[in-house]
């Protein structure tokens, strides 16, 4: 069976990475590097592709992040629900598509499979040593936005599809939320849909965080760094 890498020492050397299937919770207050360490979560490591779900930063900030940090653009695909909110008229590229907001659940699914299929049927890239059937990482940065617009019960029927078809495929998601924005209650209904948690917090020096899981993944606080793109913990 396929493994996803994590990128962490407690998860990759105990189990081998993340099994096909698996949905990972972010919690992370403002200013902590939660939206960096999703994106390490969910960048494709070598044969694998990432579709990202922006509602905060616009496409063409997230794809200077990534070049900036070596990730492999052209295994991302983007769908960007923020840019048509002040430029209703930017057209789609081959691996950039739009929504009109965070409020457009619609338009997100069907940009979704739009993009999943692309990348299975090999259109997405040339690439000649593309895996099948293709793992593929998908990221939501972040459910904050998108919980400011519709109400719980609504934003859990769409992560209940969302999940349901990634198990499906095979894939893993990594999904992001302000700790600090919306109650225990709502927080808990999201993590219903999830395998895994990964906790954020601020310390003194830099930010730690911890990890709770099925399967054995867990991991006690502890302190870490964000350099030119990859998660290096404190020793």
């Amino acid at each position: 069976m396929y493994k996803y890498l994590s990128g962490i020492d407690s998860i990759d050397q105990k189990s081998g990475g993340l099994n096909p299937g698996t949905n990972i919770l972010i919690l992370a207050p403002a200013f902590s590097n939660g939206e960096q360490v999703a994106s390490y979560l969910a960048k494709p490591r070598k044969g694998e592709f990432m579709i990202i779900l922006t509602t905060e930063n616009q496409a063409t900030d997230l794809l200077d992040y990534f070049k900036g940090t070596g990730y492999n653009t052209d295994h991302i695909g983007i769908i960007d629900a923020i840019t048509r909110s002040s430029s209703a008229l930017t057209a789609d590229s081959h691996k950039v598509k739009y929504v009109g907001s965070p409020n457009d659940l619609t338009g997100m699914d069907i940009r979704f499979s739009q993009l999943t299929e692309e990348i299975m049927k090999g259109e997405f890239t040339d690439d000649p040593n593309q895996l099948f059937p293709t793992p593929i990482r998908y990221c939501i940065l972040s459910l904050t936005s998108m919980l400011m617009f519709r109400k719980i019960d609504v934003i859990y029927q769409f992560l209940h599809v969302v999940t349901s078809k990634l198990k499906k495929m095979g894939s893993i998601g990594v999904f992001l939320i302000n700790s600090e924005t919306f109650d225990q209650k709502t927080v808990a209904i999201v993590k219903q849909l999830m395998n895994v948690v990964v906790e954020i917090r601020n310390d003194e020096m830099n930010p730690s965080m911890r990890i709770q899981g099925t399967m054995g993944m867990s991991m006690n606080w502890r302190q870490f760094q964000i350099e030119e793109g990859e998660l290096i913990f404190s020793t």
